[in-house]
């Protein structure tokens, strides 16, 4: 009996701080779990990242974010072909195979320009910057935090909007009731409970890696919303 009681206090506890934690404040706390020290702002580091996805070989990327310097670089490697990306105070060069003087019809074949340098800039700042990157201007705490079960785990969840003009995507982060620790987070096109609710895809977040005195996550594995469907998986080296 006294068992009993020990186990559903605890468990009125985990409830009630759920409730009482507000968006906001749950966004500090697992931010003084992955970077107790403020380091993200003035981030300067190196990640290697190899991406495994199904029925194709893997990419080795080496990352480098420099946000005191404005610098943002990607070198990609697969197979026989090397790309880098490279962007410094919005200057964008691109190198592929070494050359920098790239043809128009090599540049068509493998998708190169700066645009897609800036989506891989946003990319990998806002993943590797989680959860920091919540706080960015144009991005909406919800108030209220859930506590759901995902996978078979309990979670506290929060979700987050954008602004019009930042991002159109509805995302669900769930967070470890103890430690605050970021595990899971998922996004939808749209209304994740009407038309959207197909959209999307959630990540798996395991291991934990520490750069520059922040924690981030060694393995992200990704899939889709809809069915399960496995897309590949992102470690950190």
């Amino acid at each position: 009996m006294r068992f009993l009681f020990i186990f559903c206090s605890f468990f009125f506890l985990l409830k009630s701080n759920a409730q009482e934690l507000t968006g906001e404040q749950l966004l500090e706390k697992t931010i003084a779990f992955h970077d107790p020290g403020g380091n993200w702002e003035t981030f300067s580091g190196t990640l290697n990242v190899t991406m495994e996805t199904p029925k194709a070989s893997p990419r080795k990327s080496t990352i480098v974010i420099d946000l005191p310097k404005e610098h943002f670089e990607v070198t990609a490697r697969r197979d026989t072909n090397t790309t880098k990306y490279s962007i410094t105070k919005g200057a964008c060069t691109i190198t592929f195979n070494g050359e920098t003087n790239i043809s128009e019809e090599i540049k068509k074949k493998n998708n190169l320009s700066c645009e897609r340098a800036n989506l891989y800039k946003n990319y990998y700042t806002y993943l590797y910057g989680l959860p920091m990157k919540l706080k960015d201007p144009g991005t909406k705490i919800a108030s209220n935090v859930a506590r759901r079960n995902f996978k078979g785990k309990e979670y506290l969840m929060m979700k987050v909007s954008y602004d019009e003009g930042v991002g159109s995507d509805v995302w669900f982060f769930y967070f470890d009731p103890k430690t605050y620790a970021m595990e899971v987070y998922q996004f939808f096109k749209g209304n994740p409970f009407g038309m959207g609710k197909d959209t999307g895809e959630y990540i798996l977040l395991s291991e934990m890696k520490t750069i520059e005195g922040i924690k981030m996550p060694k393995v992200r594995a990704w899939y889709y919303n809809k069915d399960d469907k496995y897309l590949g998986t992102d470690i950190l080296e």
